[in-house]
């Protein structure tokens, strides 16, 4: 595995802001998992899962184990700095973390929802956010901005990898949800066959950031599901991997 197998954010995040995504590339894992799954819970072989997150670690220096979350797809968001679960090395049931120590790693796993990454402009603080429709819905990226307690004007996002607008195709019932909460949500639809529509989960995170007062947005450019030889995609495969989104502080700002 090299850096060459990696994302990493196009964003002008201050100096001491480390952040990447992985791809499917570079790990040990065969089968629906090939190569480089992250998860631990989609049925992979525990070993192999555990040399992939030694490798991704490796490449990247990371400076400790990433917080690993137990997602759910919901709106919790919790410290990645302390904490008794974090202690013992038991998931946090949680879609977002939250740092402001150096050296804490903040991650999230994904294969198609979208990934998303904050941090302040001064560089005190960052998150990674799980953000597919149903965390989008209940309000991940409000409460994850609520636990930051940044303003939205001091505050950078990057929207990685996810499932592209031309490919995410959603009931009904989606969209109604999404116009119940803001009627501007409605451009981020369009019709598709049938009562079907194609939904697009970087304009309803950008709709829920501007909202917050985060204009300064990058990413958003890159579709899971379309690009089979770069990225896991649930939708695309079923059973399948997950790939990382990590951000975390190198040192205190200043």
């Amino acid at each position: 595995m090299t850096t060459d197998e990696l994302i990493l954010p196009d964003w002008p995040a201050p100096a001491n802001v480390r952040a990447c995504t992985s791809t499917r590339r570079g790990g040990v894992s065969g089968g629906p998992f090939a190569s480089l799954n992250l998860a631990a819970h989609v049925g992979d072989d525990a070993a192999a899962v555990a040399a992939n997150r030694r490798r991704l670690r490796a490449v990247l220096d990371l400076p400790a184990e990433p917080l690993w979350l137990s997602q759910v797809h919901g709106c919790e968001a919790v410290s990645a700095d302390r904490g008794p679960a974090a202690a013992r090395g038991e998931p946090p049931v949680a879609d977002a973390a939250v740092s402001r120590a150096p050296g804490r790693v903040c991650a999230v796993l994904t294969a198609d929802c979208l990934p998303l990454l904050l941090c302040d402009r001064a560089g005190t603080t960052c998150a990674a956010v799980h953000a597919g429709w149903r965390g989008l819905h209940r309000g991940v990226i409000e409460a994850t901005l609520a636990r930051l307690g940044v303003p939205g004007s001091e505050l950078l996002a990057w929207l990685g990898p996810a499932i592209g607008p031309a490919r995410f195709e959603v009931g009904p019932e989606v969209r109604a949800a999404f116009l119940q909460q803001d009627a501007a949500a409605a451009s981020a639809f369009r019709a598709g066959a049938g009562d079907r529509w194609l939904a697009d989960l970087y304009a309803l995170a950008r709709l829920r950031l501007s909202a917050a007062g985060v204009s300064a947005v990058s990413g958003g450019d890159l579709c899971t599901l379309s690009d089979r030889e770069r990225f896991f995609s649930y939708r695309r495969d079923g059973r399948t991997g997950r790939m990382a989104t990590l951000i975390w502080l190198t040192r205190s700002a200043g």
